[in-house]
C-alpha cells in the first residue's frame, strides 16, 4: 500500500514550542488521519520558533531539494506581527510561501492546508509584556484576513483556529509552561477543526496520485 507524505511548514506553533513532540499539532493530525485508515508517513516538520515568512522561505531554500509531497500544511505569520512588520510585507511573503507549498504538493492546491494565526494577546505572556490585547487582535485579524483572501485566490483551504485560541484564553491547561504557546490539549482542539478538512483533501489519496 502506498503511503502519503506530509510536509508541515511553520514556526513555533508547528514545532510545538514547550511541549513534548507527540503533542505537536501536525503529529496529532497525522495520528488522527492514520486512525481513519490513511497510510500517512510521520510528517516532516520544517519550522522553528521565531521564524517570519521570510525566514521560513530562507530555510526552505537552504533545505532544497525538498522534493514532492502528497500533503502540505502551512501556518506562519505571528512573528511578522510580533515584530511590527508591515501587513503588506506579510501578505507578500505569505503568498510566496503559499505558491511554494502548492508546488511542493505537486501543483495541487487541493492538497494544501493553511491554518490561521492564533491570538497570543490573550496569554499571560502578553500581559507580562504589557502588550495591548486589542491591538494584537486587530493586527492578527488583518493578517488572517489577508491570508484567507490569498488562499481563496489560489484555491487553498483555510482553517480558522484563531477563535479556538481566544476561547482557550489563559486557561493553564491550554498553555505550555511558558504561558505563551499552546499545550497539547489546545493543539488537539485545532486538530478537531482541521481533521475533517484534511480528511476531505486526502480522500482516496495515495502517494503519486495526481488528482
Amino acid at each position: 500500500m502506498s503511503t502519503i507524505r506530509y510536509l508541515a511548514l511553520g514556526d513555533s506553533y508547528t514545532i510545538g514550542e514547550g511541549i513534548d513532540e507527540p503533542g505537536r499539532w501536525p503529529l496529532q493530525l497525522a495520528a488522527r488521519l492514520r486512525a481513519d485508515g490513511l497510510a500517512l508517513e510521520p510528517p516532516r516538520i520544517l519550522a522553528r520558533t521565531g521564524w517570519t515568512t521570510d525566514e521560513l522561505s530562507a530555510a526552505m531554500d537552504a533545505a532544497e531539494p525538498l522534493g514532492q509531497w502528497d500533503f502540505v500544511s502551512l501556518l506562519i505569520g505571528v512573528n511578522n506581527q510580533y515584530r511590527g512588520l508591515p501587513l503588506a510585507d506579510y501578505a507578500r511573503g505569505f503568498d510566496a510561501l503559499l505558491a511554494r507549498a502548492i508546488a511542493l504538493a505537486g501543483a495541487r492546491a487541493g492538497r494544501v492546508l493553511v491554518l490561521s494565526i492564533p491570538d497570543w494577546g490573550v496569554t499571560p505572556f502578553a500581559r507580562r509584556e504589557l502588550r495591548s490585547p486589542r491591538r494584537i487582535a486587530a493586527e492578527l485579524d488583518a493578517c488572517n484576513a489577508a491570508a484567507a483572501e490569498l488562499c481563496r485566490a489560489r484555491g487553498v483551504v483555510f482553517v480558522d483556529i484563531t477563535g479556538i485560541s481566544r476561547d482557550a484564553g489563559d486557561a493553564p491547561a491550554m498553555l505550555a509552561d511558558d504561558g505563551l504557546h499552546p499545550s497539547a490539549a489546545q493543539y488537539a482542539r485545532w486538530v478537531d477543526a482541521a481533521l475533517p478538512v484534511a480528511r476531505a483533501l486526502l480522500a482516496g489519496a495515495s502517494a503519486g496520485d495526481q488528482s
